[in-house]
């Protein structure tokens, strides 16, 4: 029987949340504080609809990002949070993604092992799918969602930091989103892009790494090192320490579970003294989705209701698991809207197939394993 991949169910490990404020009682109070009504309504439209929404800030990495959220956009992220977990589930649509996926690099310095980098499809640079965004287009991207979202993440087929203007990227976003997110290996995080980080008050800086012996991690992340890696974390907790005192920002390792040589309880003793989170994630096969046998799978794409992936170039796509861009052929942000795009004719034929039990006639959708 085919494994199913629940995208909002993925974190299979997380280590203990030692924050012992109460996130009720902070949400509440500021429901009480509260003068912007209009927020304040359609997000009390939306628990009326589901009453299970409070549970979701039980989940340890959830109530650390409400607990930190600045008082003044707390609410705001309380409603992104609503549109990330439940809107997908219902396929209620609105006239934005609930999160943007931005891809500043589409080019890795590393090839892990369960990572379409090895697919030389992709990684050779003659097939045109590596390179990095310009800052014009990136300001472009967040212009459109400037007020309109608040959830961005800065991730996808490559790592943010291998792009040398990430820093300005960062700062140009600086206090625009209340869950803005950075994804990194953090084998090229020098003391510039720690402050960079740093000043921009991102909410959450994952550091993606799987293993807690550099044997295993070499391994797993091809041409990393952990040595290196950890060295910069370091760095990264030094400067905050001594020049952000008061920074919020939550740091977090996420690894993949891949193999049985991984152990979740020697990864969080490696790495709590480091970051506030310890993560292990279900590993899904999408490293070569496009020449995995068919799935026979019928359940609707969540993703497809959730989040939207910009490229580099600015190609859209629905997801990075067609990290060759095959499903959309138009979509493309240099000509067009993220709006448009999102509530466009490729997507809603897309959704379409999906909602009517033609995924098998789609690829790759035929032969992945999210839901």
């Amino acid at each position: 029987m085919n494994k199913l991949y629940n995208k909002s169910e993925s974190i299979l490990n997380i280590s203990e949340n030692n924050n012992k404020i109460n996130a009720h009682a902070l949400i509440k109070q500021n429901f009480n504080d509260m003068k912007d009504e209009s927020v304040k309504d359609k997000l009390l439209n939306f628990i009326d609809k589901d009453q299970k929404y409070f549970s979701y800030f039980d989940k340890p990495h959830i109530h650390e990002e409400i607990v930190r959220c600045h008082p003044d956009k707390l609410l705001r992220y309380l409603l992104f949070r609503y549109k990330y977990e439940v809107l997908p589930r219902q396929k209620e649509l609105e006239e934005f993604p609930p999160l943007v996926q931005i891809e500043p690099s589409s080019i890795c310095n590393y090839r892990c092992v369960f990572c379409y980098q090895t697919d030389s499809r992709l990684s050779n640079k003659k097939n045109g799918h590596m390179g990095l965004m310009t800052f014009d287009l990136y300001k472009k991207i967040i212009d459109q969602l400037e007020g309109k979202i608040e959830g961005v993440t800065l991730a996808s087929r490559g790592d943010p930091s291998i792009n040398k203007e990430l820093g300005e990227m960062l700062k140009y976003s600086s206090h625009k989103f209340s869950a803005f997110k950075l994804n990194t290996n953090a084998y090229l995080l020098n003391e510039k892009l720690c402050h960079d980080i740093l000043s921009s008050e991102i909410q959450t800086l994952v550091y993606s790494a799987d293993a807690a012996n550099p044997e295993l991690y070499k391994k797993l992340r091809v041409n990393g090192n952990l040595d290196r890696v950890i060295s910069n974390v370091k760095k990264f907790n030094q400067i905050k320490e001594k020049h952000y005192p008061n920074s919020k920002i939550i740091t977090r390792v996420s690894g993949v579970k891949y193999s049985k040589e991984q152990n979740f309880e020697e990864q969080n003793d490696f790495w709590k003294d480091h970051v506030d989170q310890v993560v292990f994630v279900d590993y899904n096969p999408w490293e070569n989705v496009y020449d995995s046998e068919l799935k026979n799978i019928q359940e609707s794409c969540t993703d497809l209701w959730r989040r939207i992936f910009v490229w580099w170039d600015g190609k859209v796509a629905p997801c990075d698991v067609d990290y060759l861009s095959t499903l959309f052929r138009f979509s493309n942000i240099t000509t067009n809207s993220i709006s448009k795009i999102w509530n466009g004719e490729e997507y809603t034929n897309l959704r379409k197939l999906h909602l009517t039990k033609k995924r098998n006639c789609i690829s790759p959708c035929n032969k992945c394993s999210v839901f």
